[in-house]
């Protein structure tokens, strides 16, 4: 009989809120001004969200520009997890399920959404996947939040807010649709006592 060993979870300490529900929704009221402004309008623009918690925020701003705009703005979503470059660390390998974006991404001006960008893998992932949907006219990057430490060299259009951590922080986003709260925290690791 062989024994396996669980994983221990890393020990978490919160350091602060970074936001609160009511500076999430105003960053996203800015973010939405600002793609409008960058895209003179939004009749092209089409939003795409990285599931999980992309996903929420694309159909948050595709309500908010729909309001600008007077008009409705294509929204999708895009499943990246069998593009990832981690699956073999990820533990068990994910169902390859592939799903459709939502809308014809061809000519368009899309916007990529996530909710925190990294070591820019994710991201890199995003536009593997969204390519094979097709070819857009140009694509733009959404964050709620921008850490830095990049391993790849992508940068956001469009940043909700930059905080710099250290390797050991981490930032959880936490958003209604997905977790039932609505904030960002600032976490650290910390060594097992």
């Amino acid at each position: 009989m062989t024994e396996t060993t669980a994983k221990p979870k890393p020990n978490l300490r919160e350091k602060g809120r970074l936001m609160s529900a009511s500076e999430i929704e105003r960053t996203l009221v800015r973010l939405a001004h600002e793609i409008v402004e960058k895209n003179n309008g939004a009749t092209n623009v089409g939003l795409v969200g990285i599931k999980r918690r992309g996903v929420p925020l694309a159909q948050r701003l595709g309500a908010l520009i729909s309001k600008i705009e007077k008009h409705p703005v294509d929204v999708g979503v895009l499943d990246i997890s069998f593009y990832r470059d981690d699956l073999s660390t990820a533990g068990t390998r994910p169902t390859v399920t592939p799903g459709a974006i939502g809308f014809d991404v061809n000519g368009r001006d899309i916007i990529l959404m996530d909710d925190v960008l990294y070591t820019g893998r994710t991201i890199r992932a995003a536009l593997d996947a969204l390519f094979d949907h097709g070819r857009p006219k140009s694509v733009q990057l959404l964050v709620l939040i921008d850490r830095g430490h990049r391993e790849l060299p992508i940068e956001a259009t469009f940043t909700g807010r930059t905080v710099p951590t250290s390797s050991r922080e981490i930032i959880e986003v936490k958003l209604n649709e997905v977790d039932g709260n609505e904030q960002v925290l600032l976490v650290e690791l910390v060594d097992p006592a």
